[in-house]
């Protein structure tokens, strides 16, 4: 039978299986019903008289949730923990008595949302590490291939293809610096109670304030935290998910900066992202190429730009301790967000993989602009000579313009010539002139920033953030 209803093209299309995976309901529900287990676990290890075999029947079913029970309990309910309540007991009849003892629905929605996220950071963090790696290669490589730069889209003066690649990727190489610092400062919620006071947990321990400390302590290590909040309403700050909302707006800046300079190079047939052998680039125009992928990425991109803002507003938007007009809003923003990022890292990746570099057409456009460049050279040599500097400057404006405009027309690039038998440059010798247009001598340092950035900078900073990152599958998605 088939299903008629929409569904969103970052699960069909986009995202990869394991963040789908790690926002899918069976996670989550997997997820809970750990929070319940270390609950009951670590209240028991505290004293709390909760047998053993309640325990054992709930470790017995934390992954085979039957979510068809849950949602007809929640139909009768009309609230979603107690229904997992009541079809993990099912399933844990033993434990029944014991679930969710002294929590609040928050207990388990915030804390498995807060797992949920750094889970997904780190495999958000080793997509960028996966770009930074192929990004890496291809700058080592052309380190060296001197091409035009620009400022304001017009021909500035000369970088090379491997610098302009190692801007990329300090701007990803910024996003593992906030990713890596996002993980290590991700706290759990822990056992805070209805409105954050603790007091049913201080209920059940007879007032004894430590073992309710313990109890926070130890469930979040169960859930392999380090800290939990120090202090919470019924829910942990929605601060933090405008903090990760942000973060992956950066991810998504960089990207789209990266796809938008391939867009333009791409149409200076310069730099082309993949092709492959059977794609089609139009269904009306066949010999079309077109940069889909980057696309993609502005496309995508735009769209997590634009969510910190709904994170930003339910943060400023709370009631003192809890207030459910954030529920419906993070149920879209957060999962979204994170799809549509890790969308965008695979793609990206790709990109930088495939890179199609037309050298041959770099240097015709080099060579192109490479008298402009030349001109302050030739201004030195004519001073040099003997000549005046003002009167010099204003043969070189003269004939500079006069060639550009001819250039726009398609002609070639006369300015030497036109130099050279230019009464000011009498005294230049044609040969000291072109030795002036070899393009090396105008890519400055770019060559040696580029090995800097990486054995200074990058490859340390990887060094740091690898433990820190979850190893990804191969992306199964359409790119």
């Amino acid at each position: 039978m088939s299903d008629d209803r929409w569904r969103s093209p970052l699960g069909t299309r986009y995202s990869s299986p394991a963040m789908q995976t790690l926002w899918g309901e069976p996670r989550r529900i997997s997820l809970w019903r750990r929070l319940w287990l270390a609950l009951a676990e670590a209240e028991r290890e505290l004293g709390l008289d909760i047998p053993e075999r309640a325990l054992t029947e709930m470790r017995a079913h934390l992954d085979d949730a039957d979510l068809a029970a849950a949602a007809r309990y929640e139909r009768r309910f009309r609230h979603d923990v107690m229904a997992h309540i009541y079809a993990f007991a099912d399933q844990a009849p033993a434990a029944r008595a014991y679930l969710h003892l002294g929590a609040t629905s928050a207990f388990v929605t915030d804390n498995a949302d807060l797992v949920i996220m750094r889970d997904a950071l780190r495999l958000l963090l080793g997509r960028l590490i996966a770009v930074l790696a192929a990004l890496e290669r291809f700058a080592t490589r052309y380190a060296q291939l001197p091409c035009l730069a620009y400022t304001h889209y017009q021909p500035a003066q000369l970088t090379t293809v491997g610098k302009r690649a190692a801007l990329w990727m300090q701007d990803f190489a910024l996003d593992v610096e906030a990713v890596a610092h996002r993980v290590g400062i991700m706290r759990l919620r822990g056992c805070k109670g209805t409105t954050g006071t603790q007091a049913s947990f201080l209920e059940l321990f007879g007032g004894d304030h430590e073992k309710v400390r313990e109890l926070d302590r130890r469930v979040a290590a169960k859930l392999g935290f380090q800290e939990t909040f120090p202090v919470t309403g019924q829910t942990y700050t929605r601060k933090v998910d405008s903090g990760v909302m942000d973060t992956l707006s950066g991810i998504a800046q960089s990207a789209s900066k990266l796809a938008g300079d391939l867009r333009l190079l791409q149409h200076e047939d310069e730099l082309l992202e993949p092709f492959e052998s059977e794609q089609v680039g139009s269904s009306a125009m066949a010999y079309k190429r077109n940069p889909m992928r980057a696309e993609r990425i502005s496309g995508l991109a735009r769209y997590v730009i634009s969510l910190p803002a709904n994170t930003a507003n339910t943060a400023a938007s709370q009631w003192l301790e809890r207030s459910l007009d954030d529920s419906a809003n993070r149920r879209l923003t957060l999962p979204e967000g994170f799809l549509a990022t890790d969308a965008i890292l695979v793609l990206a990746t790709n990109i930088a993989a495939g890179l199609e570099v037309r050298e041959d057409v770099i240097r015709r456009h080099v060579a192109d602009q490479m008298p402009f460049m030349a001109t302050e050279r030739w201004l030195m040599l004519g001073v040099a000579a003997g000549g005046d500097r003002q009167a010099l400057h204003e043969v070189i404006r003269r004939h500079s313009l006069a060639v550009a405009d001819a250039v726009s027309r398609g002609e070639s690039n006369e300015l030497l010539t036109r130099l050279a038998s230019d009464p000011g440059f009498r005294g230049v010798p044609l040969a000291r002139l072109q030795a002036e247009l070899d393009p090396v001598n105008y890519t400055g340092r770019a060559a040696q920033q580029v090995s800097e950035f990486i054995e200074e900078y990058l490859r340390p900073l990887l060094h740091r953030a690898l433990p820190l990152a979850a190893e990804a599958e191969a992306a199964e998605v359409v790119v």
